[in-house]
């Protein structure tokens, strides 16, 4: 049954299709001066210019809340998107955009769960992600808290953490959705990227795509990623769930 994607995955030499199909890119760091991404409006309407033109009808950015480092909160968030609106009307761009977070697993990710100041995907959705380095050793139980407050967790680029095997994958998505980076698939982050992409959507464990864009070269990598035959299978064969964001506001 799945035997389309067994064979070795090729670049296409044209692009036939876009990202018109998903409609939403829920994970991206256009934001501008909040995080690692775009460091201006400027830089922002760049990046949101190359998303529209590949098909993307709405944007929900999901900048960095890390204690360490991006110390974000609801008004810094809430404070660059209305930012950024104001560019967007300038420059007479009309699409849909929000914000949520994607959350790091730190020590104060689960506090963040129990006083309900998670920056929420369609009113539902709870995006975190997990050190490349090593797995949180108390996944499971703060998980399960994102479940009692009634959200979907969803684990940001699963085939980012070299740590994990495909048993520990699928016990984790029993857990949680996962969300693949579109631009893994294109070896952008290396070969082995690249592979447990590849080995994830053929176990059917993705369940939204998104650009994880931060800059230009990501931008390119987006659109690259769409001659990739996986991508074209997650599109046009595959039950991705970025669809059920479209009409949802975050929160």
């Amino acid at each position: 049954m799945l035997g389309f994607f067994k064979r070795k995955d090729k670049f296409k030499k044209e692009i036939t299709f876009d990202y018109g199909a998903i409609k939403v890119d829920m994970h991206s760091h256009v934001l501008p001066g909040i995080d690692d991404g775009a460091k201006t409006p400027e830089d922002s309407i760049v990046l949101i210019r190359k998303m529209m033109d590949l098909g993307i009808q709405k944007i929900i950015a999901t900048p960095h809340i890390m204690v360490d480092y991006y110390r974000n909160n609801r008004e810094t968030i809430e404070g660059a998107l209305e930012v950024l609106k104001e560019a967007l009307v300038k420059e007479n761009i009309d699409i849909q955009i929000e914000a949520a977070a994607e959350h790091y697993f730190d020590e104060t990710f689960e506090e963040r769960i129990i006083n309900d100041s998670m920056m929420v995907l369609g009113g539902k959705y709870v995006l975190f992600e997990y050190s490349f380095i090593t797995p949180p050793p108390n996944a499971i139980p703060v998980i399960q808290r994102i479940k009692d407050k009634g959200y979907t967790p969803i684990l940001a680029h699963p085939e980012r953490y070299p740590y994990l095997t495909l048993e520990e994958y699928r016990t984790l998505h029993d857990w949680c959705d996962f969300q693949l980076n579109t631009i893994s698939l294109t070896g952008y982050y290396g070969k082995d990227v690249k592979e447990r992409a590849e080995m994830l959507i053929d176990n059917m464990l993705i369940d939204f795509i998104s650009s994880d864009m931060h800059h230009p070269r990501h931008a390119a990598a987006f659109k690259d990623a769409l001659r990739t035959t996986y991508i074209e299978k997650l599109l046009f064969d595959y039950p991705l769930k970025n669809i059920m964001l479209f009409e949802s506001p975050s929160a």
